[in-house]
């Protein structure tokens, strides 16, 4: 049955589940839903139109769907929607959207948000990240799944982190990343793959050849760099993880490539 502190204030519409949990002085709002095992450990708040998914953990002093921190909006009803069996940390804030933005944020599974990360308005986050204490991203901004945000780095809006990416610690991110890259600085550059990401999470050794090979040709210093793309894209046509770069490369985007020394 559902558990909740004496010292909680649940608002009688909010939508939970029978094997909630909510802990000491949390607040909840009329229009949240907590699915199946969803916990609530103390003075955690979550509000606004949010959805959290089964066996989330959220930690002390979060604060979950509160308003888009952006002036044109005016009050609209938008949302959160976060998926299942995340543990989100001590001060962790998540937004939802805006209407300009599609009015939702979508946050992925399984993964984990340490200390005061945060996810901004119309983000959309990808399944089994890891964002370290007070990694944060600006608005508009979409993370691949199994990427890896160093602490107290930052994404400007609109930008594109590929899966698998490597995000360095105190990075400050104003291009696109490729899939399985590595960046890091102020302002980040590229610097390489996520040689060690990929090894951890069990890529072929070919694979991964096959990704070194064509890094090289892709930010090699000779000729133009979309005549280097197409060479990729012929050489590598049976990669299909050196063709996810491509499709990412070619893909409509609101920020310049993040490349090696830029």
């Amino acid at each position: 049955m559902t558990k909740i502190h004496p010292t909680a204030v649940v608002d009688p519409a909010a939508e939970l589940a029978s094997t909630v949990e909510i802990g000491p002085y949390c607040l909840i709002g009329p229009n949240v839903t907590l699915h199946d095992g969803v916990s609530l450990v103390s003075h955690a708040t979550v509000a606004g139109v949010t959805v959290v998914g089964a066996e989330t953990v959220i930690g002390p002093f979060s604060s979950i769907g509160g308003p888009p921190q952006h002036l044109a909006h005016k009050g609209e009803e938008t949302r959160l929607v976060i998926g299942e069996r995340n543990s989100i940390r001590e001060h962790v804030t998540m937004n939802t959207g805006t209407v300009l933005g599609g009015g939702v944020t979508t946050v992925g599974s399984d993964g984990l948000y340490m200390v005061g990360s945060h996810v901004a308005h119309d983000c959309v986050v990808g399944d089994k990240v890891t964002f370290a204490n007070n990694a944060t991203l600006a608005g508009h901004v979409t993370v691949g799944d199994f990427v890896f945000m160093g602490g107290l780095c930052a994404v400007h809006q609109f930008s594109r982190i590929g899966r698998y990416a490597f995000v360095g610690g105190g990075a400050i991110v104003t291009r696109d990343i490729i899939p399985f890259g590595s960046v890091w600085g102020n302002h980040a550059r590229l610097e390489g793959l996520n040689l060690v990401g990929l090894k951890r999470r069990g890529f072929s050794r070919e694979a991964i050849n096959d990704l070194r090979a064509a890094w090289r040709l892709l930010f090699a210093p000779e000729g133009a760099f979309q005549e280097r793309l197409e060479d990729v894209a012929r050489v590598f046509a049976g990669s299909k993880e050196v063709s996810e770069i491509v499709d990412f490369i070619r893909a409509d985007s609101n920020r310049p490539l993040c490349q090696p020394g830029l």
